[in-house]
């Protein structure tokens, strides 16, 4: 089995609802994100995808999240925005698009340098 990982950054504020503590409030972060993808087989170049693909489709993944307030976006008006859920729409968001020979394997959050939230699907 292939993987290849990408990743890529945003800056974005979020509270968290019905949360006790700090959370609640308004706060922000710089948000790192890593996508990982597998395939058994290689493409006709020897790649799994090509990583500049990869990073685009990652970034236009991102961009509707970047300097924004999470709650008020279209996919956090209901669900928490938890770094958890944050991990499962990303992963959620890149799964359609990617060559037939091609797996999502998980995509990881990291809120901070120490803190992370992986996703891996059903």
């Amino acid at each position: 089995m292939y993987e290849l990982v990408v990743s890529d950054y945003f800056s974005a504020a979020h509270d968290l609802r019905g949360y006790k503590g700090k959370c609640e409030s308004l706060h922000g972060h710089n948000w790192k994100v890593e996508v990982t993808v597998a395939s058994e087989k290689l493409d006709s170049l020897g790649m799994v995808v090509d990583f500049t693909d990869m990073k685009k489709a990652l970034a236009e993944a991102l961009e509707r999240y970047d300097h924004c307030y999470l709650n008020e976006t279209e996919d956090f008006k209901e669900l928490n925005p938890t770094t958890e859920n944050l991990a499962r729409r990303i992963f959620e968001r890149l799964s359609g698009g990617l060559p037939k020979h091609v797996k999502m394997r998980s995509v990881a959050v990291w809120e901070s340098e120490s803190c992370f939230a992986k996703y891996t699907g059903p």
